[in-house]
């Protein structure tokens, strides 16, 4: 039941990002298609906490500043974030595209630990906290090959190989070659694999004994003509990284 609640809570949260109003708990309770009851219960917890309030009689509940002002705190004590987010600014600020800081979790998919947003009006946007799976997303392809070659392989006999589109590599053996010419040429690539129209391409960096990866990514018209030059300064952020120890 803890973990149950625990999940309700996150996806109170998710649903007031994504819906970004105001919600009664009748709305509430039918965006999570879950009882008005349990809603209830857990509503009047937040309020009380004081994480959310209500806008005005009737008119629902509303996140309060706290819950940001606690994910701020959070972050800004992140030691891993902490060591590298001025390099992050400095490729958003040398590319002008979107930056990716990801690693693999235990489910060995791609989780993205932050993003920072291009300052473009058409690009690419994803948000922290999201999962890739490995053989569509140039940070999957540079996380894995940092593998042992066996592990790698048992790694991509059981993962999920979804075919996205006719670009996907599906097929192992495909992959290990394409991991190959990456490295050798020196970035790893993503374009329109996984999603139409956007692509990306990312480096891996060894972080207290940790891999982690790092993408520049956003239209394929722009990132495609100029893989060689991003990756050139995508690695030399990566080796500045590694190097300040």
């Amino acid at each position: 039941m803890s973990v149950k609640t625990a999940l309700r809570v996150i996806e109170i949260i998710e649903t007031y990002a994504r819906e970004k109003r105001a919600l009664s708990l009748s709305e509430l309770a039918r965006l999570l298609d879950a009882p008005v009851s349990s809603c209830l219960a857990l509503i009047r917890t937040l309020a009380e906490l004081g994480y959310l309030y209500e806008t005005g009689r009737r008119q629902g509940y509303y996140p309060t500043g706290r819950l940001l002002a606690m994910a701020q705190r959070i972050a800004r004590a992140d030691p891993v974030l902490d060591r590298v987010y001025p390099s992050l600014v400095e490729l958003r600020e040398a590319t002008r595209e979107t930056i990716v800081f990801a690693k693999l979790d235990a489910l060995s998919r791609v989780v993205y630990l932050e993003v920072l947003d291009s300052p473009h009006t058409i690009r690419y946007a994803p948000v922290a906290g999201e999962f890739r799976e490995i053989h569509a997303n140039s940070l999957g392809k540079a996380l894995i090959s940092r593998l042992d070659p066996g592990q790698r392989a048992d790694l991509l006999a059981r993962a999920p190989l979804t075919r996205f589109n006719e670009r996907t590599l599906v097929d192992p053996a495909r992959l290990e070659a394409d991991l190959r010419e990456s490295q050798q040429r020196g970035w790893f690539s993503n374009i329109s694999e996984s999603i139409p129209d956007v692509g990306a391409i990312a480096w891996p960096v060894s972080l207290s004994g940790e891999t982690y990866a790092i993408s520049v990514g956003g239209p394929v018209y722009r990132i495609e003509p100029e893989q060689q030059t991003y990756a050139r300064i995508l690695r030399a952020a990566c080796t500045a990284l590694e190097q300040d120890r």
